[in-house]
């Protein structure tokens, strides 16, 4: 009589993804609380307030400069619209210069940790922290690169858009070609999610983590493209909340307001979990496509070649059991 074969373990997917992220990060809560603190909490200050912040500057400069502009001719009356471009300008450099920093850093810190946290290795924070400064120019070369490539490729789409228009009339913001443009983009980063872990894990940077990131991510797009939809939608909700308040201020007193200092404080701290969670979980996904192509075995079997090593997806969760004997011998 045939034994019957056990049923096929279930494939990853987002749920198994959150949930390992989640044991990690309560294994270490301290640990990722203070990583928070460092650095995702002031980044996601700096993205809650930057609207009312903005609003606040432009508004107060601009009664001033109008104040000014009374006494001047109207050959002059540009020199205020001038000013008030230069102040949005330098507001915006300094808003992208603090969250690209503390973003780059919090993805140094915690992909290190999780990292470590996954193979039940002690989580430190100064390493962590070391690891985020000797990441973060790497990061930030890949960073680029990413952006110059999405760059290239519109610049070439809104040409041929062009000439295309010379033929067929058609609105360059109509919704379509807005819904075409965000699919380029959502389909280029599901490739790429693992691009930044790969540059903290594997101390590479450029495209060459864009290229394993792709190779990596191979026959996991829909759960990449589930974590990117999920984690976009639940942070861009909250800056749209931020923003809604920013244009409700309207005597400039917002500041003074309880509701307006409540709705600050949870945004901010709601991003920083979401962050974290995204971050974490990228991480994980990165070392679970890692098990499903079989290179995690050898990694393990060459770091812990005489102690037994049992990983999350000892359990069935990934098709991957994964130990390492005493003889070395690696089932």
């Amino acid at each position: 009589m045939a034994t019957a074969s056990p049923p096929p373990p279930p494939t990853v997917n987002l749920w198994i993804v959150l949930t390992e992220s989640k044991r990690i990060i309560n294994a270490h809560s301290r640990h990722f609380l203070a990583l928070s603190v460092l650095f995702l909490l002031p980044l996601c200050f700096s993205v809650t307030v930057y609207p009312s912040v903005s609003r606040l500057i432009i508004d107060q400069s601009s009664s001033s400069h109008n104040s000014v502009s009374l006494l001047r001719s109207t050959l002059h009356d540009g020199g205020s619209d001038d000013v008030d471009a230069k102040t949005v300008l330098l507001l915006l450099t300094a808003y992208i210069s603090v969250v690209t920093v503390f973003n780059l850093l919090a993805i140094g810190s915690i992909a290190y940790s999780v990292y470590q946290g996954f193979y039940g290795r002690p989580v430190k924070l100064v390493s962590a922290v070391r690891s985020s400064f000797s990441s973060f120019l790497p990061l930030l070369a890949t960073l680029i690169a990413t952006n110059l490539i999405v760059l290239s490729i519109f610049l070439i789409l809104g040409f041929a858009a062009f000439l295309i228009s010379n033929l067929i009339k058609f609105d360059y913001t109509s919704p379509l070609v807005i819904f075409i443009s965000l699919a380029i983009v959502t389909k280029l980063y599901s490739k790429w999610i693992l691009a930044w872990v790969v540059v903290v894990v594997e101390s590479s940077w450029g495209l060459t983590p864009l290229k394993r990131s792709k190779g990596l991510i191979k026959g996991m797009e829909s759960v990449s493209m589930s974590m990117i939809l999920v984690f976009a939608v639940a942070q861009a909700c909250f800056v749209w909340v931020s923003t809604v308040a920013a244009s409700m201020d309207d005597d400039g007193k917002m500041w003074t307001k309880a509701f307006f200092v409540v709705q600050i404080v949870v945004t901010s701290a709601v991003l920083t979990v979401l962050m974290l969670y995204n971050v974490a979980a990228t991480t994980v996904l990165y070392m679970y496509c890692k098990a499903v192509r079989g290179e995690l075995v050898w990694e393990i079997a060459e770091e812990f070649a005489r102690e037994y090593v049992s990983l999350p997806f000892d359990d069935g969760k990934v098709p991957h059991l994964v130990s390492v004997a005493y003889d070395n011998n690696v089932c």
